[in-house]
């Protein structure tokens, strides 16, 4: 998010208008370079965790399909960054639009809070939010599942889930931060 709209007020995309070039490459590239991030990340963060005391205690594939569901969840939100981004005015706003919608997904998740602690509608939306999915998903392919066994469909299929909410947010956010980009790019 920050990156675009930084790319924006810099005049970058300017630059990148005058180039013979995709339009999704610009959009593809940024995204690509945020999954780049992504995963520096979770190597720094999982060597934490491991000089900590964290194990993972699922097979050795089922740790990669745990790392990549992971990624491609970080890749999936980059796309709805890119299009904040893209419509942001400035940085700030594309800091606060960012956070806006990202913190009320992450908490109303099963990432912080057992879902069987959450009042009704939270709890149905819990279930169902792709936070959770990916956070069910990671959790049991990593063999650190806690608390009692999950129930519903999202939970009991959360690799499945995760991957198609990832699908669904990749193939709704793509074309509209490529048709975004293409607007700002022919101001």
């Amino acid at each position: 998010m920050i990156g675009f709209a930084n790319d924006l007020q810099k005049g970058i995309i300017d630059r990148f208008r005058s180039l013979p070039m995709s339009r999704l490459a610009v959009v593809f590239g940024r995204t690509t370079s945020d999954l780049v991030v992504s995963i520096v990340a979770l190597i720094v963060m999982s060597a934490c965790g491991l000089a900590i005391g964290w194990r993972i205690r699922g097979s050795f594939v089922d740790a990669v399909l745990g790392y990549l569901v992971m990624l491609m969840f970080a890749w999936a939100l980059s796309w709805v960054g890119a299009l904040i981004g893209l419509a942001a005015r400035s940085v700030e706003v594309a800091q606060s639009a960012g956070l806006i919608w990202m913190f009320p997904l992450s908490f109303i998740s099963s990432a912080f809070v057992p879902l069987a602690t959450l009042p009704g509608p939270l709890r149905a939306f819990a279930e169902w939010n792709p936070f959770t999915a990916v956070v069910n998903a990671t959790r049991q392919l990593f063999g650190n599942e806690v608390g009692p066994p999950p129930v519903g469909w999202p939970a009991q299929h959360a690799a499945l889930y995760a991957v198609l909410c990832c699908v669904a947010i990749i193939a709704i956010f793509a074309p509209l931060a490529t048709a975004q980009y293409r607007r700002v790019a022919s101001k």
